[in-house]
């Protein structure tokens, strides 16, 4: 009985150690499988000796090329493959439990003992430069010990934002940088590579470009079927700050707040954006309410004096929009349902300027509203013709606007005869500035200059398809004008004065 109970006793040990390593302690296991090829032919390599790190078993490729490492631990492994007259190559590959994972080797001829490429030096432009172009050639010298034919890749970043751009597989010494920003400091590293070493990196390079300069006029060009701002200095010279691929209009820049607002299309609708005075930063203000009339072309919206709220139309409704985008709110409706097309805000705060219209464009009148929405007073009432071009003084005793004296109208908003007026608060009546226009040409899209002793604004003819010019002329405080017309910008509308 005792030789029993004893038996009974180891087997039911034995029974309880199978038992807790099946269920508590067992290793658990994967497998690895894959091909080896040529990397310059692709056919399968024979007799490659493939195994991990850590050490697993040692295998060799089959004809085809192809490998299985069985019963390896769960876990993260690097592979390597070795054949003579090759360079070796190494993948990573995570096992799984029960799963078969797989991995590629594409393996080099080994041209003997190989020595990395030395690591490029700076040619042009020189570490640290400053002033460099938006367009700015890069160079540098590279050279290997075995004279194999060098790859580059080159690495740029700047110290505005975090975009970072990869230029790969570069044959040259050289790579010419395209539309990089003004004022940003490029910091940029080259990568060199003989395909038989890990690359080698330089050191890194910096240089910083062209400050962007002192632009006072603001204006639209067409390119490629699209509206594109154009900012420019006392030189005329041009600086593009929106994107030729967006259809991007009617800029107005706020000396306060430093920025430019302007329209964009947005699919089907058309919203305001802002940027900094160099085209950087653009920011979408409107959302739930576009910026909406009875013809894109001929509609406008106004800064207040800070710069800190916009206003707007949308049909027949007036909105006022905080700069960042919040605080939308509707302060005035028209009364007959007609369209709301232009709007100018008063530098003191007090007064605002409508222009409304019928969805043709006609039957239009300019009156003035309080910020809450209080009818103030009538400019003009509903006149024949077309009406627009609203800008205050910067007192808000005068209001420039265009008006066609022809009185013409028709379906395709055609314009014969229009001239530039400015009304007095204090005398309420207006003056006719275009006393020296040539027939058959319409002047419009009128803005005071800066300190209000000329006026810029755009000449045409009236066919609608010529050319369009941006002209200034002085104004005589008295009234009167010589109208000495100075050409500024040719084929370029909308400008903007500040």
């Amino acid at each position: 009985m005792k030789n029993l109970i004893f038996l009974l006793v180891i087997m039911f040990v034995f029974s309880s150690c199978a038992e807790d390593k099946i269920n508590g302690g067992a290793d658990v296991y994967g497998s690895v499988s894959g091909k080896v090829v040529s990397n310059e032919t692709f056919e399968p390599l024979e007799n490659v000796k493939v195994f991990s790190s850590p050490t697993s078993s040692i295998v060799f490729t089959d004809a085809e090329g192809k490998f299985t490492i069985p019963n390896v631990k769960v876990g993260e492994y690097s592979i390597q493959a070795q054949k003579e007259g090759f360079l070796s190559k190494f993948e990573a590959v995570t096992i799984n439990k029960n799963l078969a994972s797989e991995v590629i080797f594409e393996l080099t001829k080994s041209t003997g003992t190989n020595i990395p490429p030395i690591e490029a030096t700076v040619v042009a432009p020189l570490n640290g430069a400053v002033g460099q172009n938006l367009s700015t050639k890069i160079e540098w010298n590279a050279t290997d010990p075995n004279s194999d034919v060098l790859t580059y890749e080159v690495t740029l970043r700047n110290d505005k934002n975090s975009t970072v751009s990869v230029y790969s597989d570069i044959k040259e010494k050289e790579f010419l940088l395209t539309n990089l920003l003004h004022g940003i400091k490029y910091f940029w590293q080259v990568a060199v590579t003989d395909s038989k070493s890990k690359p080698v990196l330089s050191a890194v390079f910096t240089f910083s470009t062209l400050e962007f300069p002192i632009t006072r006029f603001l204006i639209v060009k067409k390119v490629n079927f699209n509206n594109v701002i154009y900012a420019a200095d006392q030189n005329k010279t041009l600086y593009q700050i929106t994107n030729s691929e967006n259809n991007s209009w009617r800029p107005r820049k706020n000396n306060q707040s430093g920025k430019i607002a302007y329209i964009q299309s947005n699919g089907t609708q058309s919203h305001i954006y802002t940027m900094n005075p160099d085209g950087s930063n653009k920011m979408k203000i409107t959302n739930s309410v576009p910026i909406a009339g009875f013809n894109p072309d001929y509609i406008g919206f106004s800064w207040n004096d800070t710069g800190d709220k916009i206003i707007y139309p949308n049909f027949d409704k007036l909105y006022e929009i905080n700069s960042n985008g919040s605080g939308l709110k509707k302060i005035y409706q028209t009364p007959n349902g007609k369209f709301i097309s232009e709007c100018d805000w008063s530098a003191d705060g007090s007064k605002i300027a409508i222009k409304v219209n019928d969805s043709d464009g006609y039957n239009a009148a300019i009156y003035i509203i309080s910020p809450t929405g209080s009818v103030i007073s009538t400019v003009l009432s509903e006149q024949t013709g077309a009406l627009g071009s609203l800008d205050f003084s910067v007192t808000g005793n005068k209001l420039l606007y265009t008006k066609d004296v022809s009185q013409y109208e028709s379906s395709n908003y055609r314009q014969l005869d229009n001239r530039i007026f400015e009304y007095n608060f204090d005398t309420a009546k207006s003056i006719q500035l275009s006393m020296e226009k040539i027939a058959g040409t319409n002047d419009f899209d009128a803005r005071y200059s800066p300190n209000e002793a000329e006026v810029v604004f755009v000449n045409t003819s009236n066919d609608g398809t010529s050319e369009r010019t941006i002209f200034k002329t002085d104004v005589n405080p008295s009234g009167s004008n010589t109208f000495k017309r100075e050409s500024l910008f040719v084929n370029s509308y909308m400008p903007d004065w500040e």
